[in-house]
């Protein structure tokens, strides 16, 4: 029996070390089959339990990782919750991988940089960026450039989805990676030229770090690549070269590259450069954003642009109940968001239902008055196309955020200038001066809006209320004459005296009087209506005596043409130059058979019948109403205009190959 249990105990020795060398070369499964045959005799060895959790791990094999975890939990303890958090984070259950790690007895590093991985996907910037500088302060290894690879890549995601301002760091350049991350943050910040160049610089780095390994082949750095092309791509389309940007992401699409994040945003930004053109291609297109994983590998922001493009696209292949039910669906998840509303009134537009479009978008004016901007300009240019200037000019005077803008000003001024209706014209400029004279009293905007508001009053003949007007800009420029005198003239009708007291202030005639030698003018290139001079005595022209007449020049009269018919010898008609009526042998046109009227009028009836047959000519035809005219300044909605395509935004990419969620291989955004 001794001599038995030797056997066996030399055979797990003998098991421990296959465990070991396979785990030194990196073959797990073999490694596995030495564990399994371990734990057949000993189920609950906590150290054969935790090589086989990480063996699965290496391998891939998350969910059978997991369920091992999970059956001997009472016996593993809190020895694999770095293995636990990971497995969750890498099948996509993030809130849980969350909780474990928050729930872990003692934070350790490796638990750190889970951590911090794990706040990313949950995009909480913020926090995740606090983890990380942390990490870069108290590490000490091999792996720094990674960790400051990811720090740019959540700099580079606040920049760009938060719209924060972002400090500069100071984070090195030395990598693609780390280059690409910071045109990603760039790009954020609107410096879209300086992103571009980062991104060549990002390029260049790419490929002199894969040229160095000799298995490379050139496909494999052009798919390496193609994130990079496809963020040139996207910033091409917002500098407006969109045939360039489309020529860079078809390239994209070509090679097939892996990430399906990458493809589904290179698609999606193909699909807004297409708009309602080439929706054969769209359609295409639009299948690669349906990839399995990409929400994934995309912010909440770039899966909510892919969607309400879907229901763009819809619209644009005329779907209308597909877009109708799209729609619907986008609105209900996001509640306070204009767009979903903006392409149901779209849709409704292209079916001429322009009443129930208004009610839509009062309805969510209404519900959300903090996001209505956009929806109640939409609802303006809707009442605009139906001819209803004033609802129009009601619904944008209650848009705060404009009303008083110098563009919202003018076509409101426009409009009630068409609709005749001056004193609300005046009591728009009145509003923005008072809000102007508040906010900031003396500058440029405000100056610029009493001045028009001025003018438009004296245009108007309302020249009594110019005054305060022409006071405050007289006063601010004292040396302005043309103020000067339309303020004398307006006050001329109301208070005489002070007319002439300001009079004073006119420069004289003298210093106002041009000095100008008319006869130089006259006499110069191009004048016309010279006054004719008199005539200079010389010795070569003395005076004409009275009597000598001056000799005209005869102009030779042309001969009349006669007529065809004319007989010299035959006496002319002496009643010739009198009409025919008036001449004494006219004897009126001769009564005979009405020829009929065929081939006048209207086509295919007499003339006589035509009035018959017009039923506006009947007493019980209503009265045709006139017809709206256009207003200045406006455009009627459509189904194509009211709501742009959307295009989505790219972000950064991470270092870390296996487990860094960082690594995202993104394109553009959308109109955001």
């Amino acid at each position: 029996h001794s001599a038995k249990m030797a056997s066996v105990g030399v055979s797990v020795a003998s098991l421990w070390t296959e465990v070991n060398r396979c785990g030194q070369s990196g073959d797990f499964t073999r490694a596995l089959k030495a564990l399994s045959k371990i734990l057949h005799d000993n189920k609950d060895d906590v150290t054969a339990l935790h090589c086989k959790v990480v063996c699965l791990v290496q391998n891939g094999s998350f969910k059978e990782a997991l369920n091992v975890m999970n059956t001997h939990s009472k016996v593993l303890g809190s020895e694999v919750v770095f293995e636990k958090a990971y497995c969750e984070y890498r099948l996509n259950r993030v809130e849980s991988s969350l909780k474990t790690i928050e729930n872990a007895p003692e934070q350790t590093d490796k638990l750190k940089e889970l951590y911090g991985q794990v706040l990313y996907r949950l995009e909480r910037y913020s926090e995740c960026r606090s983890v990380y500088t942390d990490l870069i302060r108290n590490s000490q290894d091999e792996y720094e450039e990674e960790r400051k690879t990811n720090l740019a890549a959540v700099v580079a995601s606040v920049s760009q989805w938060e719209n924060t301002p972002v400090e500069v760091l100071g984070l090195p350049e030395s990598t693609y990676e780390l280059c690409y991350n910071v045109a990603c943050a760039l790009i954020g910040q609107g410096k879209l030229t300086e992103a571009f160049n980062k991104l060549q610089q990002a390029e260049e780095l790419c490929r002199v770090s894969l040229a160095e390994d000799s298995d490379v082949t050139e496909e494999d750095i052009e798919a390496e690549l193609a994130v990079i092309h496809s963020q040139m791509a996207y910033i091409l389309q917002l500098q407006g070269r969109a045939d360039e940007a489309l020529q860079l992401y078809n390239q994209v699409i070509k090679l097939k590259p892996s990430d399906v994040g990458l493809l589904a945003v290179t698609a999606n930004n193909i699909i807004t450069i297409n708009k309602d053109q080439n929706v054969f291609d769209s359609k295409k297109k639009v299948k690669l954003t349906n990839a399995e994983g990409v929400e994934y590998k995309l912010v909440k922001k770039q899966l909510q642009a892919i969607e309400f493009n879907k229901a763009l696209l819809a619209m644009y292949t005329n779907q209308a109940d597909q877009c109708r039910k799209m729609s619907c669906s986008l609105q209900a998840q996001n509640p306070g968001h204009p767009l979903p509303v903006l392409i149901q009134v779209a849709q409704l537009c292209r079916e001429k239902q322009h009443g129930r479009a208004i009610e839509l978008l009062q309805q969510f004016s209404d519900k959300h008055p903090e996001s209505a901007s956009g929806i109640k300009l939409t609802m303006a240019q809707l009442y605009l196309a139906q001819g209803h200037v004033t609802k129009a000019c009601d619904v944008l005077r209650s848009i705060e955020e404009f009303k008083h803008k110098a563009g919202m000003v003018s076509a409101l001024v426009t409009m009630y200038s068409h609709e005749e209706d001056i004193d609300s014209a005046i009591d728009v400029f009145k509003q923005a001066i008072e809000h102007y004279q508040s906010e900031q009293p003396g500058s440029a905007a405000h100056l610029a809006l009493v001045r028009e508001a001025a003018n438009f009053k004296l245009k108007y003949g309302r020249k009594k209320e110019a005054i305060s007007d022409l006071e405050q800009l007289w006063k601010q420029n004292t040396k302005d004459v043309h103020t000067l005198a339309q303020l004398i003239s307006a006050y001329s009708l109301v208070d005489t005296d002070k007319a002439k007291s300001l009079s004073k202030h006119l420069p004289s005639a003298d210093t106002m009087a041009l000095k100008i030698d008319v006869d130089e003018l006259e006499n110069s290139h191009g004048a016309t209506y010279v006054r004719k001079k008199a005539a200079k005595v010389t010795g070569e022209n003395p005076p004409k005596e009275p009597g000598q007449g001056e000799i005209k020049k005869k102009r030779k009269k042309k001969k009349g043409k006669l007529p065809k018919n004319y007989d010299p010898k035959a006496t002319p008609d002496p009643e010739r130059w009198l009409p025919m009526r008036e001449r004494s042998y006219y004897r009126g046109k001769k009564k005979g058979k009405k020829k009929d009227q065929i081939g006048k009028g209207t086509q295919g009836a007499t003339g006589g019948a035509s009035s018959d047959l017009d039923a506006s000519k009947t007493a019980t035809s209503p009265p045709t109403s006139p017809r709206p005219g256009s207003v200045s300044g406006s455009t009627a909605a459509s189904g194509s205009n009211v709501v742009p395509p959307r295009q989505q935004k790219p972000a950064a990419s991470g270092a870390t190959r296996k487990k860094a969620p960082q690594k995202k291989k993104k394109g553009g955004k959308g109109g955001w």
